[in-house]
Formats: structure tokens, sequence, C-alpha cells
């Protein structure tokens, strides 16, 4: 069996829209609706300018001016961490709660395993998901155990420090 990556398939949703503009601000620097349309189309995903600006509007992007002088769409705090790809004030809002309710992280070859007190699993998986850390592509919980999927073995390594890291912050 080939190990070649496969691309995340999204449904037709305006949710799922939404979802892949928040994305793509987090992680590229846009400067304008055109060229965001374009990294949409690229995407599968075609849009008129009059939907994305009213998508722009509903996820609460706005233009300001980058640290370098640029001045580009931004969602939520624009700093990115470079391996994962949030910000420093989201990381430290996972830290707040990771810190109470991870108990222990390993890897296991594309997986990451983290286990918490019975009944946190779901709440730990969900403070995952809502953060577009890099190469993590979804998790699955359980009642004390998390299972993150990542898209590679590497990745895995990576994000498995890291997690441990933020949860060992408080």
């Amino acid at each position: 069996m080939s190990e070649t990556n496969q691309p995340v398939r999204r449904p037709a949703t305006r949710t799922a829209r939404l979802s892949v503009i928040e994305e793509i601000l987090l992680t590229h620097v846009i400067t304008s609706q055109s060229q965001l349309s374009g990294i949409l189309s690229d995407e599968g995903i075609a849009v008129t300018q009059a939907t994305l600006s009213r998508d722009l509007d509903e996820i609460h992007a706005m233009k300001t001016r980058l640290p370098d002088g640029t001045i580009a769409y931004t969602v939520g705090d624009r700093a990115a961490h470079p391996l994962t790809g949030i910000g420093e004030k989201a990381e430290q809002q996972m830290a707040k709660v990771l810190g109470g309710l991870v108990t222990s992280v390993a890897c296991a070859r594309n997986l990451i395993v983290v286990h918490t007190p019975s009944g946190a699993a779901q709440y730990v998986a969900s403070v995952i998901d809502r953060q577009p850390i890099e190469g993590v592509l979804g998790t699955i919980a359980g009642d004390d155990t998390v299972m993150a999927i990542c898209s590679d073995d590497e990745t895995a390594a990576v994000q498995s420090k890291w997690l441990l890291a933020v949860a060992s912050k408080n």
C-alpha cells in the first residue's frame, strides 16, 4: 500500500467553506480578496466576490497592519507559532485547559495519544480540534483517551512534544 498523503476532502457546504477561509487566513498572508479567491479555487472552492465578502465579515476577518508593515486579512491572533500554526494567545488558552486535564502524551507512528482524567477526553479533543495545528488532521475521543491523527510520523513526534510542553506550562 502506498503511503502518499491524500488531500483533505471537504463537503461543499457553507460551514466547510468558512472553515477553509479561516484556516487560510491563519496560515497565509492574504492581502486581497482576489488572492483569497485564487487559493480557494486551488482548493476546489468556487465563490463569488459578494459571498467572499459576507464570509469574511461572518468570521470577523479584518485588514490589519502586520509587524512587517504589510496590510493583510487576519482573524484571531495573527502571530502564529512556526510549528503549530496557532497564535501565542491561543496557545496560552490551550495551556490553561490542557494543564489541568492532560495526564500523559505519547506518540505512536502518525498518532498522538493523550490521556486525561475520566470524562475529560471529549473536552480535550474539542480544544485540540478548534486550533489549526499544523499537520493534525483531527481527533477521536473516548472517556479518558484522545487520539490525534497526524499527516505523518514526523509531525506526530513534533506535535506530541509541543502538546506536552503546552500542557506542562501551568
